[in-house]
């Protein structure tokens, strides 16, 4: 980066996140991906130098975390400015919908989800990917999903008095989702595909065949396409039904747009990203929020992003629930 952009870079993210200023912060530690928590800069921008890398961060002071059991002493924390982001605005009151990302105010933060099921008296099923889990929640405790991206909020925030709930049904197409019969068994010989929690491998999903199932519940997988350590056969291993679906019905897409969730086939597994960049009407460079990474694929290496949500497959909005690119 060029000196005077860089300066101009420095004074932009000094003014963005000056002393006082009201922040939500995003943390990587396990359990904690894909939630925010509000608290306030308390301390001006710092800059280091490590090698190559430059970082910035600022001390903070958490609304709602605190140093003690009796919630007298908030916690403080230095933090890196690529975990911040405003606090977003706030949309007049509307009802949502099936498939509307949201995110849910729970244990003191807010956590990213998607709607699931609308209930009687404003109340609502969201499931949230990170942990498999549906919870139910008030109205009031949700907002709708929104990415700090560059400087700007997206989507973005509607003018009072306009209906938010007729411009998203505009911009967002959610397709009718392939019902599947709930408490879904799978029988040996079937198709379907994997996950793991393990750190490298998640947001990825490897095709396989279920074995058999094992007296516990579970069931014996066999990949595809990974092979065992000894690299003699393909490899097999115990999984739990939150870690298998079946394989996600195909959709043909002509072409993939900027901000679409999508699915690409790397390193012989299917993983979560978002398009960054159209290349070509047959190539894209596609950015993966777990590693940070961006990547060219070609058109054939991609499928729509779907999700496997209370038994059924659900189509998620345009722009996923993670910052984007």
């Amino acid at each position: 980066m060029a000196a005077s952009a860089l300066k101009d870079f420095e004074e932009l993210i000094s003014r963005q996140f000056k002393i006082g200023t009201k922040v939500e912060i995003s943390s990587n530690d396990e359990g904690f991906r894909g939630s925010f928590f509000s608290g306030t800069v308390i301390r001006d921008l710092k800059k280091s130098r490590n090698k190559n890398t430059t970082s910035y961060k600022v001390l903070v002071e958490y609304d709602t975390i605190f140093r003690d059991n009796s919630g007298t002493s908030p916690l403080s924390e230095e933090i890196n400015v690529v975990q911040l982001r405003p606090i977003p605005p706030q949309d007049i009151t509307r009802p949502f919908n099936i498939s509307d990302e949201v995110d849910a105010y729970y244990n003191e933060g807010w956590w990213e989800g998607v709607i699931t099921e609308v209930l009687e008296g404003q109340r609502y099923f969201v499931f949230f990917r990170g942990t498999r889990e549906q919870l139910e929640f008030q109205a009031k405790d949700l907002r709708l999903h929104r990415e700090w991206v560059r400087g700007i909020w997206e989507p973005p925030a509607q003018p009072h008095g306009r209906n938010i709930q007729e411009t998203q049904q505009q911009e967002v197409i959610i397709e009718k989702p392939n019902k599947i019969p709930t408490d879904y068994k799978y029988s040996p010989g079937e198709l379907i595909e994997v996950s793991s929690d393990e750190d490298g491998f998640q947001g990825a999903w490897f095709a396989a065949k279920i074995v058999e199932q094992l007296d516990n519940g579970n069931y014996l997988v066999e990949y595809k396409y990974l092979r065992n350590d000894e690299n003699t056969d393909f490899a097999r291993e115990e999984a739990d039904s939150q870690h298998i679906r079946p394989p996600p019905p195909h959709i043909a897409v002509d072409r993939f747009e900027v901000h679409q969730a999508v699915d690409a086939l790397h390193k012989d597994g299917w993983w979560v990203g978002v398009v960054s960049r159209v290349l070509s009407i047959r190539k894209y460079v596609v950015y993966f929020n777990v590693t940070k990474e961006k990547l060219e694929f070609k058109h054939s290496d991609l499928r729509p992003h779907q999700d496997w949500i209370d038994d059924k497959w659900v189509i998620p909005p345009k722009v996923l629930s993670f910052t984007c690119c």
